[in-house]
């Protein structure tokens, strides 16, 4: 069959729709691929350049991803391309992998009345830049906090992505591919958009209002529905904690009955694992934003500074002022001295391990080790 038999004369004859993707230092490789691939198969199977695409660096410079592999963009910001889409990659260490000099040149594409959106944790340099202000947006959960806290103009949600007027956001891994598919269809139909989905054999486009889901509530909520209902309220009222009582009648059951579903599912009582959580998010607001300790304890619930700082330190094992003098004492990855053998050069794996241990960490918070824990045990291994 041709290319071009299967789709409308309105589709192959439509005009190229040119994005621009600005990759940040750190960017993630898979959101970048899972926005660019839906457009190369829209022009793979009409046959046609339905859609341009040019990769932008600061200063046309190489840009390493977060996994440490290098990529040569097409050419940097001050070159003079007209874009109708410009989406922003974002990735590991967003807070501090934007220059001023990326917010001026997104500012001025926007004034441009360019589409702007952005992948992963992209939205918070288009929020930096003002231009998410009044608008809702999604990013990737680990950097929704620090959005939340520093922009309050913008209404974050925890959708997988948001097409808001003129603006377009999602999450990381593969869900810049379920927006980047969405607006395919918007603009050429869905008949293209479902040989799309045919030819990376993916089911179906999951819809902008679907939830991203944290990893414990995932696991708990087909098992254990009112553990998971639970959980959830927890994670939703951070700065002003509900009573235990409270929480086991919103779900209908004793607080004797949470109790039991805590130490039986999750190996800790509620309270321990409430306190996690607002520990967790204490430890996130102290490495992306500026808040000082104070805000961050009202913020998490805390009665005052002090009791904060006890219970950061007995289960965080510092203290919050030494968790940020911390972040800022981090400096780049040591060079090797162009004598040095290739062999002594760190692998791309490596680099990208180093990397990930000296950002202000988001989601490793959630994986680390902690007291708040009890190791799982062993599984045991038949002889």
């Amino acid at each position: 069959m041709s290319a071009n038999a299967a789709f409308p004369s309105d589709v192959i004859n439509a005009a190229p729709y040119r994005v621009g993707f600005l990759l940040l230092d750190n960017f993630t490789m898979v959101a970048l691929a899972s926005a660019i691939d839906p457009l190369r198969m829209a022009n793979q199977l009409t046959g046609r350049e339905l859609y341009t695409w040019r990769l932008m660096s600061a200063d046309g410079a190489i840009v390493k991803a977060s996994d440490g592999i290098a990529i040569a963009p097409d050419g940097s910001i001050a070159d003079r391309d007209v874009f109708d889409i410009v989406i922003v990659v974002g990735g590991v260490d967003i807070t501090r992998s934007y220059t001023p000099a990326q917010i001026s040149w997104l500012q001025s594409q926007a004034n441009k009345k360019v589409l702007m959106g952005a992948v992963c944790t992209g939205a918070y340099v288009l929020a930096a830049a003002g231009l998410l202000d009044g608008y809702n947006c999604s990013a990737h959960w680990e950097c929704l906090a620090a959005l939340q806290e520093r922009f309050p103009r913008v209404n974050c949600t925890n959708h997988l992505y948001t097409l808001d007027r003129n603006r377009m956001t999602c999450t990381g891994g593969g869900v810049p591919m379920d927006m980047m598919l969405s607006m395919i269809t918007r603009q050429h139909g869905k008949a293209l958009t479902s040989a799309i989905c045919d030819m990376f054999l993916c089911d179906r486009v999951r819809s902008d209002n679907e939830q991203q889901r944290a990893p414990l509530r995932r696991l708990l909520t087909s098992a254990q529905p009112k553990l998971a209902e639970v959980t959830e309220l927890m994670e939703s009222n951070i700065e002003e904690p509900i009573e235990l009582e409270e929480l086991a009648s919103y779900v209908g059951i004793s607080r004797r009955q949470l109790e039991r579903l805590f130490l039986k599912h999750l190996n800790c009582t509620p309270s321990r694992y409430y306190l996690k959580l607002r520990l967790d998010r204490a430890r996130q607001l102290l490495k992306q934003t500026s808040c000082s300790i104070i805000e961050v304890a009202a913020m998490c619930g805390f009665v005052s500074a002090p009791h904060f700082s006890r219970c950061y330190r007995k289960y965080i094992g510092i203290s919050p002022k030494e968790e940020r003098l911390a972040i800022w004492a981090i400096g780049p990855l040591d060079s090797v001295s162009a004598e040095g053998a290739l062999a002594e050069l760190p692998s791309a794996s490596v680099s990208a391990l180093r990397l990930a241990q000296a950002e202000p960490t988001y989601g490793a918070v959630n994986f680390v080790a902690s007291p708040l824990k009890t190791p799982a045990p062993a599984l045991a291994v038949s002889g």
